[in-house]
C-alpha cells in the first residue's frame, strides 16, 4: 500500500510531463534561431522541446508501443523523405491516436507536405507557387508582391481558437489552401482578400490560378472525430521572428500602418489552441431524478417529471473551471429524439432541463452531444427506462369519458325503465255483446 501511494504522484507527474513533450522537425538547426520566439513561448508554457533534422535516420515517434511525444511541430518543407521511422502514414496514425500536428510549409514546399495537407483534408498548390496580391502587398515586399498584408477581419470568428483581441494587420509569405468542400472537420482560419491569388510569381498567367480571392487560405485547421487537432499553414515565414517583429506598411488601398504585426499574438493563439490548451471541455458530473426526489433511477413512468442536470468543465490557464455556455442542448431519445431541449445555466457549470417524460415507453437515453467551433466535441449518454402505468396508476374516471359513463347509464335506466314498462303494463281489452 506504501508503493501504491508513492507511485501513485509519479504517475500522474510522468503523464502530466508527457503531455507536454513536442518533437520539432527542422530542415537545419538555424530555424531554431530564426524562429526562436515561437519556440521560446512554448518552452515558456512548460513544452519540452526535441529538435530533430527531419531527414534523421534515427527519427522514431513510439516504442513498445507508447508514443514518446503528445505533439508534433513539422518546420521543413524543403524535405523530400522523412528519416527513420516517420512517414505520410506515421503521421496519420499519430493523428488517429489523438496526436496534435502543428506544420508550416511555403512556396517551396514538398510533394511529402502535399501527402500530408491531402490527408487532412487540404490541398496545396503546385510547388513554386505563392499566393501573390498586387492591391495588399507590403513595402519591405520584393517586388513579386507575394509578401501580403492581411486584415485580421479576415481571420475566422472563433475566439477560443485564434483569440478575441487581433486587431494588428498580419504578414504571410507562403503558398496557398484550398480545403475539401465535403469534409465538414477543415476549418478556414484566415484566407485571404479577393484580390489575391495562387500562382508562380516568375511565371506568366497563362492556366486559371489554384486558388482564387477569398478561397485562397492560408493557414487552415482540422479537429479530428477523437479530438486530435491539427493546424496548417502555408507560410514558414509567417511564424519567424522577422514576422514577429517586423513592421507593417501596406503600398496600396488604405495604406495600413503599424509598428509591430499581429503575427506573433496569432501564433501564439494557434499554438495553444492546437496543443489543447483551449477550447477542451469534459463533463465533471452527470445527475437526473423525479422532481421532488433526491435519488437517481434508471426507470421512470410516463407520468414522471424528471430533473436532469450536468455538470461541464473548461480547461482555461490549466485548471478546469465551469463552463459558460446558453447553447447546451439535451435530447431524450429513443430511436429519434422525443424531446429536445436548451438547458439551463446553473451557477458553477451546471446546466438543467426539467422536463415530463413522453406517453410512449421504452428505452430511452439522456443525451447530451455539443459540438461547436473550437472546442472539443462533448458527448454524454445516460440510458434509462421508461414503462407504462401499473393498474393501480391509473385514473379512475377520465374526463375525456364523461360522454361514455352518461350514455352508459342512460342505456342502464332506459332498460330498467323498458322492464317496469314491459312487465306490468296491461292493456285493456273491449267487451264482447254477450257480456
Amino acid at each position: 500500500m506504501k508503493i501504491y501511494t508513492i507511485l501513485l504522484p509519479l504517475l500522474y507527474c510522468y503523464s502530466a510531463y508527457a503531455e507536454q513533450e513536442t518533437l520539432v522537425l527542422v530542415d537545419n538547426l538555424n530555424i531554431k534561431e530564426t524562429h526562436s520566439q515561437f519556440f521560446k513561448s512554448l518552452q515558456e508554457r512548460g513544452y519540452t522541446l526535441t529538435y530533430k533534422l527531419a531527414d534523421d535516420a534515427n527519427l522514431v515517434l513510439s516504442k513498445y508501443g507508447e508514443y514518446l511525444y503528445k505533439n508534433l511541430i513539422i518546420f521543413s518543407p524543403s524535405v523530400i523523405e522523412f528519416g527513420g521511422q516517420i512517414d505520410t502514414d506515421g503521421i496519420t496514425k499519430f493523428i488517429d491516436d489523438g496526436g496534435n500536428v502543428l506544420l508550416a510549409g511555403n512556396s517551396a514546399s514538398s510533394d511529402l507536405y502535399r501527402e500530408i495537407a491531402s490527408e487532412c483534408g487540404f490541398e496545396m498548390d503546385e510547388e513554386s507557387a505563392a499566393v501573390i496580391d498586387h492591391f495588399n502587398f507590403d513595402s519591405l515586399d520584393d517586388g513579386d508582391h507575394t509578401r501580403i498584408v492581411v486584415s485580421p477581419r479576415n481571420l475566422i470568428n472563433a475566439p477560443t481558437i485564434v483569440g478575441s483581441q487581433n486587431t494588428k494587420p498580419l504578414l504571410f509569405e507562403g503558398t496557398g489552401l484550398i480545403l475539401d468542400k465535403d469534409n465538414s472537420l477543415v476549418l478556414p482560419l484566415l484566407t485571404a482578400d479577393s484580390t489575391a491569388y495562387s500562382y508562380n510569381p516568375k511565371s506568366q498567367v497563362k492556366e486559371y490560378p489554384h486558388a482564387v480571392g477569398r478561397k485562397t487560405v492560408l493557414i487552415a485547421a482540422l479537429q479530428a472525430r477523437n479530438n486530435a487537432r491539427i493546424v496548417f499553414s502555408g507560410s514558414l515565414f509567417f511564424f519567424s521572428d522577422d514576422a514577429f517583429n517586423a513592421p507593417v506598411s501596406k503600398v496600396h488601398g488604405d495604406k495600413v500602418k503599424s509598428d509591430e504585426s499581429g503575427n506573433k499574438e496569432l501564433a501564439i493563439n494557434l499554438s495553444q489552441w492546437v496543443f489543447g490548451e483551449r477550447g477542451q471541455l469534459r463533463v465533471k458530473q452527470v445527475h437526473h431524478h423525479r422532481q421532488g426526489e433526491d435519488n437517481s433511477s434508471d426507470t421512470y413512468t410516463i407520468i414522471d417529471t424528471v430533473v436532469y442536470r450536468i455538470e461541464i468543465e473548461e480547461l482555461k490557464n490549466g485548471k478546469w473551471q465551469p463552463f459558460n455556455s446558453n447553447d447546451v442542448q439535451l435530447e431524450f431519445v429513443r430511436i429519434d429524439p422525443f424531446i429536445r431541449t436548451t438547458l439551463q445555466k446553473k451557477p458553477s457549470g451546471v446546466y438543467e432541463a426539467i422536463f415530463k417524460v413522453p406517453d410512449v415507453w421504452g428505452v430511452y437515453q439522456f443525451k447530451v452531444d455539443y459540438d461547436r467551433i473550437g472546442y472539443t466535441r462533448l458527448y454524454h449518454s445516460t440510458q434509462v427506462s421508461v414503462r407504462p402505468l401499473q393498474h393501480t396508476q391509473y385514473e379512475r374516471f377520465i374526463p375525456s369519458a364523461y360522454p361514455y359513463y352518461v350514455s352508459a347509464f342512460s342505456m342502464m335506466f332506459g332498460v330498467f325503465l323498458f322492464s317496469i314498462v314491459f312487465l306490468y303494463y296491461k292493456e285493456d281489452t273491449p267487451k264482447s255483446k254477450n257480456e
